[in-house]
């Protein structure tokens, strides 16, 4: 008997199943073609992006090597066109290099112009734009204006910032070629005083603090 049962019990399964399945058996199959189509599609993905860092890693190795040659301007020049369109690290190494090239042959103006792009480029990691911060104050400090150099690094001293013992060190040079002695040595001070800042960087804050107490 209870054989019986279990056949019916499968026969209204059946049933049920092949309503079921009459009903939404498409809604299933687009579903299980979508979901093909996204894993394709996603697999698909991944290999131009890695494709694409290859590229990137070519193009910016070639652009080194042009550089090692002693081929400024190419290396330059390269850089300068992959910069915009490299993604992941590659387009920030390539602006911070082409500042570096720059710099080196004699372009101080360019270099800080590549430097301020990096440091106002909102997109960035804040790390690498204070980085640029810092790099383009110590060029510009070079010939350009100390106050500007003080006014640009000002947001860089912060205690919180991770930059601030270099920067504090860049703006009491700043304030020496300002003609501010008394600035200086309060800065140097400061430096002097950072129990995080590197040890290497308060000794030359505490030499220069002795300096300019003669």
């Amino acid at each position: 008997m209870s054989d019986i049962f279990q056949e019916i019990d499968e026969d209204l399964r059946r049933e049920n199943f092949a309503k079921l399945w009459q009903r939404y058996g498409q809604y299933v199959i687009a579903f299980a073609v979508l979901v093909v189509i996204a894993v394709g599609a996603f697999v698909g993905w991944r290999e131009y992006q890695l494709r694409q860092r290859q590229a990137e890693g070519a193009r910016y190795a070639a652009a080194l090597g042009l550089a090692r040659q002693g081929k400024d301007q190419e290396a330059v020049a390269a850089l300068t066109a992959m910069a915009p369109k490299a993604g992941g690290g590659y387009g920030v190494l390539a602006r911070f290099e082409e500042g570096a090239l720059k710099a080196r042959s004699g372009d101080t103006a360019g270099a800080i112009t590549v430097y301020d792009g990096v440091a106002h480029d909102a997109s960035l990691d804040a790390t690498f734009r204070d980085v640029a911060t810092l790099l383009a104050a110590q060029y510009e400090l070079k010939s350009g204006d100390a106050k500007s150099v003080i006014d640009r690094l000002a947001p860089l001293t912060a205690a919180a910032n991770p930059w601030h013992p270099t920067a504090l060190e860049l703006t009491a040079l700043a304030q020496l070629k300002a003609g501010d002695r008394g600035a200086a040595r309060a800065t140097y001070q400061k430096v002097a005083d950072d129990l995080t800042a590197p040890q290497g960087l308060r000794a030359r804050a505490a030499e220069m603090i002795a300096a300019l107490a003669e």
